[in-house]
């Protein structure tokens, strides 16, 4: 059975993380409303960065460097 694909907001922009380690997370959900200006991307940085680490308190896990994000090409 096929998987529905999951419909993104269009207020929502998706990025891929890579790490420092060399690992990679997909389609990182970043509000749009975030977005733009004249910093462009370098706000996704902060708040994928902040999501992060939020997650490495709940794991209980340290939170990996992150080396570049890049927008996905969805």
């Amino acid at each position: 059975m096929s998987r529905k694909k999951e419909k993104v907001d269009s207020s929502t922009v998706l990025f891929d993380v890579f790490y420092e380690d060399g690992g990679r997370a997909s389609n990182r959900k970043v509000p749009g409303a975030d977005l733009g200006g004249l910093d462009g991307d370098a706000p996704a940085l902060t708040f994928i960065v902040d999501q992060d680490r939020k997650i490495a308190d709940l794991s209980g896990k340290a939170a990996r460097p992150i080396k570049q994000i890049v927008r996905s090409d969805r």
